[in-house]
């Protein structure tokens, strides 16, 4: 039977951590149901809905200053979108599906800073939130059609007589099979199978344009014909090493890093996914395994996970910014029980993850890349402001010996080492400085 200690990994790691009460419940249900319930939820919480964006356009003939006015308007939709993003993940009762949006967001990493249409990035997200755990051939589809992604990876430079490479060249490398699971002529010929791929005229769809299409033979991982883009896609997402790139990436970010071909949980896994290509059995398969349970302390959470979870721990909301959209923070206060959005974002953007900003078609780095000198004081400061916004009541109203041990069941710790509880005690019981200091401890930095 699991234990309190297993669902709480279990929250952390499939979710953004679990209150008492949440954890409570699940140790009612058990740690397999608790499983099918995080995987197979159904959203009742009322959501703020997505923003809706105006387009943005920029005259070639645009003098500076519309061209400054223009750049600006981009960033203040990009804020407004990350923003919005941020409130979903913190309010959200359908928490796994938020993470594995944002997992499949670094694993097909696009940035609005080339693609500058928030509109265009809010449509891949919905993307990967509403075909995240289904089958993987359509959901790389979609995500190759996807008008962001298209811009991204210079799909309009790729005609015919100059095939652009870079988009056969990352859905191989990153997307799809790996390094090492295709040859360079697999992506010369892919490419010409993608040429004449376009974002339509009204720029929120995809168009073929026939004009500048190849439709000569080329041959991909062993296949010759006259192979279109989507062809491609059936052939590299069903290939064998598609299924452990895939399996792989997902125990890699949810369990611990691993390569495709020393899996732990690869078996089950792969079985689970099957000739169906299902990403939601996969991931099921991984939770379940034992191979998962045996991975504590070997994940460091990345920004907005770590930031996500702390706001939900605590019972805090982000507020929303001014109303006209434009992304800049009202003067008024947030509110009690409630960060600014300016203030949330402006802490993302000193750990190194803002949503919708990857740093390259690679997405984010991972684990010790987010331990620094310079996150540490970052991290500091948001936990100082999270542990001042919060209720904690609860905390304050425990005997001052017995408060540390009332903050790791609120952020469901199992417990401090001799050293975390040395260093809380010197806080004198105070319950914000407590908290503060818990979620800076190594007990919950590593999940």
């Amino acid at each position: 039977m699991a234990s309190r200690s297993d669902l709480a990994f279990l929250y952390r790691r499939a979710a953004f951590g679990a209150r008492p009460a949440e954890l409570d419940a699940a140790v009612g249900r058990g740690y397999a149901a608790t499983v099918d319930a995080l995987i197979g939820a159904t959203a009742t919480a009322s959501l703020e809905p997505p923003p809706a964006f105006a387009p943005l356009t920029l005259p070639k003939s645009a003098d500076p200053a519309a061209r400054a006015t223009y750049a600006k308007m981009v960033r203040d939709q990009a804020t407004t979108l990350a923003g919005w993003w941020m409130r979903r993940m913190v309010a959200t009762d359908v928490p796994f599906v938020e993470k594995l949006t944002f997992f499949w967001h670094g694993h097909f990493a696009t940035s609005i800073v080339k693609v500058r249409s928030a509109a265009m990035m809010l449509a891949q997200n919905q993307i990967f939130r509403e075909q995240g755990t289904g089958r993987f051939d359509a959901l790389a589809l979609s995500a190759a059609h996807d008008p962001a992604m298209l811009v991204w990876l210079d799909a309009g430079q790729n005609r015919k007589e100059h095939p652009n490479e870079n988009f056969a060249r990352e859905l191989m490398e990153l997307f799809t099979l790996g390094i090492g699971n295709y040859t360079e002529t697999d992506v010369r010929e892919a490419a010409r199978a993608f040429t004449g791929w376009r974002v339509d005229k009204a720029r929120t769809g995809f168009q073929l344009a026939a004009a500048q299409h190849d439709d000569g033979t080329k041959t991909v991982l062993g296949k010759s014909g006259n192979l279109s883009g989507e062809d491609v896609i059936a052939l590299v997402t069903h290939s064998p090493a598609s299924a452990r790139w895939v399996c792989g990436r997902l125990f890699t970010r949810f369990a611990a890093p691993t390569a495709p071909t020393a899996n732990p949980a690869a078996a089950a896994m792969l079985a689970a996914y099957g000739p169906t290509l299902d990403v939601g059995a996969a991931a099921r398969a991984m939770l379940l395994s034992p191979a998962f349970l045996a991975t504590r302390g070997q994940l460091v959470p990345q920004p907005v996970e770590y930031v996500v979870g702390v706001l939900r721990a605590l019972g805090l909301r982000v507020a929303p910014a001014a109303a006209d959209g434009s992304g800049r923070a009202t003067e008024a206060g947030a509110g009690p029980g409630a960060l600014k959005q300016k203030a949330v974002l402006a802490v993302l953007s000193g750990l190194g993850q803002i949503p919708f900003d990857p740093p390259s078609v690679g997405g984010w780095p991972s684990n010790a890349a987010w331990l620094t000198t310079a996150s540490t004081q970052v991290r500091a400061k948001f936990a100082a402001a999270a542990a001042a916004a919060a209720d904690l009541s609860a905390i304050a109203d425990e005997p001052a010996a017995s408060r540390a041990d009332a903050v790791a069941h609120l952020l469901s710790v199992d417990g401090w080492t001799v050293r975390t509880r040395t260093a809380l005690a010197a806080t004198g019981g105070n319950p914000a400085r407590l908290v503060a200091l818990a979620l800076l401890s190594p007990e919950y930095l590593t999940v």
